[in-house]
């Protein structure tokens, strides 16, 4: 059975395995990202302005619920890593069955406070009355595609557990390349389509999500899939519930506080207007893509630290975490000198206005150069998080962002001349906190100790897991 579904890595070159992981993981993560891109793309180029800055001000709310759901979604790729690697399938699908219920309680309920209280929360950060009906309308349509961007995520999760990053990948990419057809169509009104501005794009999106998902869920099926979901063996097994929420939970309020903080950063620089979150919103896209190197080999990293502990081979962790630093260094610095160095040919894509475009460039011209630690950051957590001690990480990244970033930008913003440059000081500031702090726990930390106590943690019973 492990012939033919997943990979294991546990065996072979390191290196080998991080690049066959996270290339098509990487061009994955830079599709899924792609559906809020190109909607920035469309509505930058045709509805002008203000739709770039509705769409920014709407993504850290949004933001919210992608975090909820990759800290769940991460606690299911390591177990389900940890059992594949120990070749337990019965307990991996168990843990299939239960995330996938687990998740679809979760994001619908979210999708529901979400879309009840929107209005509330854009009054809350201080969105530009120029904007706030565009905002409402366009963030409601968004987050009713919230269910279905999180089963996507957990079919993603679940494949990048057993070492398969492809196949997530076609399914990604069919439906960027949809939305990127669906878009113009949609805000425009071309062909059988209505114009519809700004909701246009955000109707593109989720009905994009839609046909992904099917597509991923009938193929799955089809194959007769080690990881296949089958909606009528879903169950609520309390102990596997309490498992996933005891690696997941940390990860999940460290994402959940980390789209707050942005949601904080988002309301200072609602203060100087629509340019300066429309500039904002278009550089924050370039940050996006920036991680994204880092993210996927953070995640490969994850994966391989879980198989190879749940291998009981934790001598391998030395050379994945080496290996990972190389990749992730070199691609993020490839990024950060392109947008330090291009910054106004890059945001040109998104806006031709030229009060924004000097907004935008100004912020790329002081976090770009941060890019290069994202490689500590993400590859220190994804050995960490492998081992099972997500709340380190947790911690690092909300010491960094609650006590440097947040209350830095406020400062600068607001009690300073620096203006919209104080909050990209301390958005630097908080970048550069996060790499050094995870770098030197894994170099001095007691990961290794936790490492060590959850090297057979599959040959326990739950009850067992539990109590660790």
């Amino acid at each position: 059975m492990e012939k033919k579904f997943g990979r294991d890595l546990t065996v072979g070159s390191i290196p080998r395995h991080l690049l066959n992981f996270s290339i098509p993981m990487l061009i994955g993560n830079l599709l899924q990202s792609g559906y809020s891109i190109i909607n920035m793309i469309w509505v930058g180029n045709i509805v002008g302005e203000n739709g770039l800055g509705a769409t920014a001000v709407s993504f850290p709310i949004m933001f919210i619920l992608i975090g909820i759901a990759a800290g769940i979604t991460m606690a299911t790729s390591v177990l389900v890593a940890q059992f594949f690697g120990a070749k337990n399938y019965v307990r991996m699908k168990h843990v299939i069955d239960n995330s996938v219920s687990l998740g679809l309680v979760l994001s619908t309920c979210m999708t529901i406070a979400g879309i009840i209280l929107s209005d509330f929360l854009l009054r809350l950060m201080n969105t530009p009355e120029s904007i706030f009906s565009m905002s409402s309308t366009y963030l409601r349509i968004s987050l009713a595609g919230a269910v279905l961007l999180y089963m996507m995520f957990t079919i993603s999760s679940i494949l990048r557990g057993i070492g398969d990053t492809v196949t997530p990948l076609l399914f990604m990419g069919g439906g960027v390349v949809l939305n990127a057809i669906l878009d113009p169509l949609m805000i425009i009104g071309i062909g059988p389509f209505p114009k519809m501005g700004l909701n246009g794009a955000a109707l593109a999106s989720v009905v994009s999500q839609a046909i992904s998902l099917s597509f991923a869920l009938v193929y799955l099926r089809r194959k007769n899939h080690l990881i296949s979901i089958n909606l009528r063996r879903l169950t609520f097994d309390k102990q596997i519930i309490l498992l996933i929420c005891k690696i997941g939970f940390p990860s999940t309020i460290q994402q959940s506080l980390v789209s707050i903080g942005q949601a904080f950063v988002t309301t200072y620089v609602n203060y100087f207007g629509a340019s300066a979150i429309a500039a904002f919103g278009a550089a924050g896209r370039i940050d996006m893509v920036a991680t994204m190197p880092a993210i996927a080999i953070g995640m490969a990293t994850t994966a391989l630290t879980g198989q190879n502990l749940g291998a009981k081979k934790p001598e391998r962790i030395k050379e994945i975490f080496k290996w990972a630093m190389v990749l992730g260094t070199t691609l993020s610095g490839v990024v950060a000198v392109i947008a330090f160095t291009f910054p106004r040919l890059i945001l040109s894509v998104f806006i031709h206005h030229e009060p924004v475009l000097a907004i935008g460039i100004e912020y790329l011209h002081i976090v770009a150069p941060c890019y290069l630690l994202f490689a500590l950051m993400f590859v220190s957590a994804g050995v960490v998080n492998g081992a099972g001690q997500t709340l380190v990480p947790m911690l690092f990244t909300l010491i960094s962002l609650w006590v440097v970033r947040v209350p830095l930008a406020w400062y600068l913003s607001q009690r300073t001349s620096l203006a919209t440059r104080g909050i990209w000081i301390a958005m630097a500031a908080g970048f550069a906190v996060t790499g050094i702090v995870s770098y030197l726990y894994y170099i001095y930390g007691g990961w290794r100790k936790a490492a060590a106590k959850i090297q057979t943690p599959m040959d326990k019973p739950i009850e067992a897991i539990l109590e660790t």
